[in-house]
C-alpha cells in the first residue's frame, strides 16, 4: 500500500523540524518528516545544549567585520572566514557586513529576545510535563572575563538586553571565583545570566523524536529530497530516492542545507553554514557548577551528570565537511586558560556541525509568497535549541490559521523577498 498523503510534509529532522512536526501533530494534522540522515544527527546533536536568552543581541554588530578581518590569517581565531571566490558566500558576507550597524542591533535584539524568552519558558514546561530525561538545568550561565577591558565592553550592552526582558547581574572577581571554584584565579569579573538554562541536546532531540512518533508523526530517515513538483506555481509534492510524496503544506526545516534543498525552486535563501565545533569528555572532578562562556577565547563549557563539553567557534568555509583539528585544539587551549581541569578523563567525541546563519541573525519563519504551499522554519543560527519551542508554536499557529502569541513580522520570509 502507498503511504497516506500527509497534511504537512516537513523537510528536516533536527530540533526545529521535529518541534514543528510535534506541534502540528498535536493540533490534529497528519505529519511526515523527511530527514536526509538520522533524526537529530546534525547541528542538533553536538552543540553545547545551552538555552540562552542572554544571546539576544545579533551576531551582526558594529566592529564584527573589523575583528573578522584582523583574524583572517589566524586559523584558530574564534571567528574564521575562509578565503573564497564563491559568489553566494561573498554576497552573504556583503549583506552581513551591511547589517553590522547599531540600527540593526536595535531592530533585531527585541525580536530575538521575544523568541528566546518565550522559548525558554516553553522548553522548561515541555521537559517537566513530558518527563523528559535530558539533564535539564536552570542554574543560569556565567560569562567569565580575564581582562577588565573585555568586561567593560560587554557591560555597555547590558541595558539593551534588560530593556527586552533579559536579566543579568555583574559579578566582581571575588564573587566569580567564590561561586565557581572550577576557575583558575585571576579573573576580572563576570556576567551572570539567571534565566539561561541547559540540556543534554542529543537526549532532548531523541526524546522529541519519540514524542513526535507517539503523536502520529511519520519520520522517514535517510530520505534526502531530490526534486519538487508544482501544479502551476503551487508546490504540491517532493521526490526522494525513487519515491514521491504529496502534501498541501510543505515545511522547509533543513537547517544549513536549506539553500541547497530549494535551489531548483529558484529561491535564494540568505543562509550560509557557520561551522561550530565541540569536544565531549567524561566529567572531570572539578567540573563547573553551571555553563560557562569563557569570554576572550569564546569557548562554551557545559557540564552534565553524564559528561562535559567544550564548544563554540564560528567558521565560514562553505559546505566544507572536514573536521578541523586546529579549531578543536583552540577549544582546549582556551579552556586551559580558565579552568583547573579543562578536559575530562576520557575524550568521547570530536564533533562539528553547520549552523544555518542568516544575514540579519533572525530565523526565517512563515509562508513563502513566491511559492504557494511552501513554508519556512530555518535560519536559526547558533540558537536552534534555544528558539525551537517558540518557533514551533509560532509556525504551527500560522499554518493552522490561528492567532500567534508573538508578532510574526520580524521573522517573515518577506523581508528577504521570499
Amino acid at each position: 500500500m502507498s503511504e497516506p498523503r500527509p497534511d504537512v510534509l516537513v523537510i528536516g529532522g533536527g530540533v526545529i523540524g521535529l518541534s514543528c512536526a510535534l506541534a502540528l501533530a498535536r493540533a490534529g494534522r497528519a505529519v511526515t518528516v523527511l530527514e536526509r540522515a538520522v533524526a537529530g544527527s546534525g547541528a542538533s546533536h553536538g552543540n553545547c545544549g545551552t538555552i540562552t536568552p542572554s544571546h539576544a543581541l545579533p551576531l551582526a554588530q558594529p566592529g564584527v567585520v573589523a575583528q573578522g578581518l584582523k583574524w583572517l590569517l589566524k586559523p584558530d581565531a574564534p571567528l574564521r572566514i575562509a578565503p573564497t571566490l564563491d559568489p553566494a558566500r561573498l554576497a552573504w558576507l556583503a549583506r552581513f557586513a551591511l547589517n553590522c550597524t547599531q540600527a540593526q542591533v536595535e531592530r533585531v535584539a527585541p525580536a530575538k529576545a521575544a523568541l528566546l524568552n518565550r522559548s525558554r519558558d516553553l522548553l522548561e514546561r515541555f521537559v517537566r510535563e513530558e518527563g523528559i530525561d535530558c539533564e535539564f538545568g536552570h542554574e543560569g550561565e556565567l560569562q567569565v572575563f580575564r581582562t577588565r577591558r573585555a568586561l567593560d565592553a560587554a557591560c555597555t550592552e547590558l541595558e539593551v538586553l534588560r530593556a527586552h526582558g533579559v536579566p543579568v547581574e555583574v559579578w566582581d572577581a571575588a564573587r566569580v571565583e567564590r561561586e565557581e571554584p572550577a576557575l583558575k584565579p585571576g579573573v576580572a569579573g563576570g556576567l551572570y545570566w539567571p534565566s539561561d538554562a541547559h540540556i543534554r541536546p542529543d537526549r532532548y532531540v531523541a526524546a522529541l523524536a519519540e514524542r513526535a512518533r507517539a503523536a502520529g508523526v511519520t519520520i522517514r530517515e535517510r530520505s534526502e529530497v531530490s526534486a519538487f513538483e508544482r501544479d502551476g506555481a503551487r508546490l504540491v509534492a517532493v521526490r526522494f530516492g525513487s519515491e514521491r510524496l504529496a502534501a498541501p503544506q510543505i515545511l522547509l526545516a533543513g537547517g544549513a542545507w536549506s539553500p541547497r534543498i530549494v535551489r531548483d525552486l529558484d529561491l535564494r535563501l540568505p543562509i550560509q553554514p557557520g561551522k561550530g565545533y565541540s569536544i565531549t569528555y567524561t566529567r572531570p572532578i572539578r567540573a563547573p557548577r553551571r555553563p560557562l562562556v569563557l569570554a576572550e577565547p569564546r569557548v562554551c563549557v557545559t557540564t552534565w551528570g553524564s559528561g562535559f563539553r567544550l564548544g563554540s567557534t564560528m567558521e565560514f568555509a562553505g559546505y566544507d565537511d572536514t573536521l578541523n583539528r586546529v579549531r578543536l585544539d583552540a577549544l582546549v587551549r582556551g579552556a586551559s586558560e580558565f579552568l583547573h581541569e579543562p578536559v575530562g578523563p576520557e575524550r568521547v567525541e570530536d564533533w562539528w556541525g553547520w549552523r544555518p546563519m542568516t544575514t540579519d541573525d533572525l530565523p526565517i519563519l512563515g509562508a513563502c509568497a513566491r511559492v504557494p504551499g511552501l513554508w519556512f522554519a530555518t535560519g536559526h543560527g547558533m540558537l536552534g535549541m534555544s528558539m525551537s519551542n517558540a518557533s514551533a508554536e509560532l509556525l504551527a499557529a500560522q499554518m493552522l490559521g490561528q492567532d500567534t502569541v508573538l508578532d510574526p513580522t520580524p521573522y517573515s520570509p518577506a523581508r528577504f523577498g521570499l
